[in-house]
């Protein structure tokens, strides 16, 4: 239990150094935004309680929006993804259903399943993020073509990274 809130701590503290030195610096044509730190919210155990889910995604969210200056926009697009998350994940559990305290990654539940996990999620919080962001529907094509991009990109940088980070542990 000390290991994984150890882990996630480092985690929190690692994504949000990240995301504010480096990737806030990094726009590709003005479509491309990537937001690592929702990997946070990916990462969490499964069986989290849904009151510390929220509690933990809107501090992620207050965090960069501290850094960014947004107003909150990253923290709502945060607790969105947070709030849908359960439901995302009852509608694709495995057959067998998941075990006590395990952590949705690409080791142990498989590409596709991580996949469409995280696409739909960061699709989501990259969904509220733009279109609050810019908070008119006369954008509604460009913003929708940002965010597809960005999530993208985005997805892209999570897989990265849980091949990094998630090696699988050998007896």
């Amino acid at each position: 239990m000390i290991e994984l809130l150890i882990r996630n701590a480092g985690r929190y503290i690692f994504l949000i150094v990240f995301q504010v030195l480096i990737l806030n610096n990094v726009q590709l044509g003005g479509f491309i935004n990537p937001y690592l730190y929702v990997l946070f919210i990916l990462m969490l155990p499964i069986e989290i309680p849904g009151w510390l889910l929220l509690l933990l995604s809107f501090l992620m969210g207050l965090s960069i929006d501290l850094f960014e200056n947004t107003a909150g926009m990253h923290a709502s697009a945060s607790v969105f993804m947070a709030f849908c998350r359960p439901y995302l994940l009852n509608m694709i559990s495995p057959r067998e259903g998941f075990d006590r305290n395990s952590q949705p990654t690409i080791q142990k539940f498989g590409i596709n399943w991580f996949l469409t996990y995280a696409g739909i999620l960061i699709l989501l919080h990259h969904f509220a993020l733009f279109y609050l962001e810019i908070f008119r529907f006369s954008a509604f094509f460009s913003t929708l073509l940002r965010v597809i991009l960005s999530s993208t990109f985005t997805l892209g940088l999570v897989v990265i990274a849980q091949y990094l980070f998630n090696r699988v542990k050998k007896n």
